[in-house]
């Protein structure tokens, strides 16, 4: 069968895909070797937040794939899928579920480290805004979750090798290419989103990152503090 390269998923997408990669790989190793690196695992956390708030945007305004609704994974979708009727080129209904599941779950596990902290010398950027015994439930919890998302991640891969080894379909390279080979009859439906609406999705990605890491939203939401009472002591 005659087959052409059609494109899949835009490049917003495939650097925010990789990035994202490369930050949990790098999260995890200064996670794991603590001191000094503790702090690099902040900032790594903090670029894993920006990168997804920017996924939550691009899933609403990004090209035809990238979209939540082309992927999202409803009783219909998921029916006809496992009845082999279901027909598209981004992800199919259960490989929506699990991205949505890995987004869901990276979410969780950055804004849970944005109150962390290790009673040493590290505090998230969002620790002053709960107390103490919060922020090592919550810190408790980032450790959990990860253990969740290394689970999540094993399964993503062992798929990934599942449709390359059994159906032969390679997942990898049209999130590196953007494209992928379909039938020369098919015609490429994907729609991109256009630079000003990049630009637009960055900038707000980018100053909710910062409002966060710089303290500023921590100095916004923090009441200030109460003027000390003035002595009544007469003397």
């Amino acid at each position: 069968m005659s087959t052409r390269k059609i494109e899949v998923w835009d490049l917003p997408l495939r650097v925010f895909h990789w990035s994202l990669v490369i930050a949990v790989i790098a999260a995890y190793i200064t996670g794991e070797l603590g001191g000094l690196l503790t702090d690099w695992h902040g900032r790594i956390g903090i670029i894993a937040l920006g990168l997804l708030v920017f996924r939550l945007i691009w899933g609403f305004v990004g090209s035809t794939n990238a979209r939540f609704f082309s992927f999202f994974p409803t009783i219909t979708r998921v029916s006809a899928y496992l009845k082999g009727g279901w027909q598209g080129h981004g992800h199919n209904p259960l490989g929506g579920l699990s991205v949505l599941a890995l987004l869901g779950i990276l979410t969780a596990l950055v804004l849970t480290g944005l109150f962390a902290n290790d009673d040493i010398a590290f505090q998230g950027p969002l620790f002053n805004l709960v107390s103490k015994d919060i922020s090592d439930q919550l810190t408790g919890w980032h450790e959990l979750i990860f253990n969740v998302l290394a689970v999540l991640i094993a399964l993503h891969v062992a798929a990934i090798a599942f449709y390359l080894k059994i159906k032969k379909i390679n997942l990898v390279t049209p999130m590196v290419t953007g494209k992928k080979n379909a039938p020369l009859e098919e015609t490429n439906t994907v729609k991109g989103a256009g630079l000003i609406t990049f630009l637009i999705a960055l900038a707000l990605s980018g100053a909710l990152t910062w409002a966060i890491a710089s303290g500023a939203l921590v100095n916004y939401l923090q009441p200030p503090a109460a003027p000390p009472a003035a002595s009544t002591q007469n003397w």
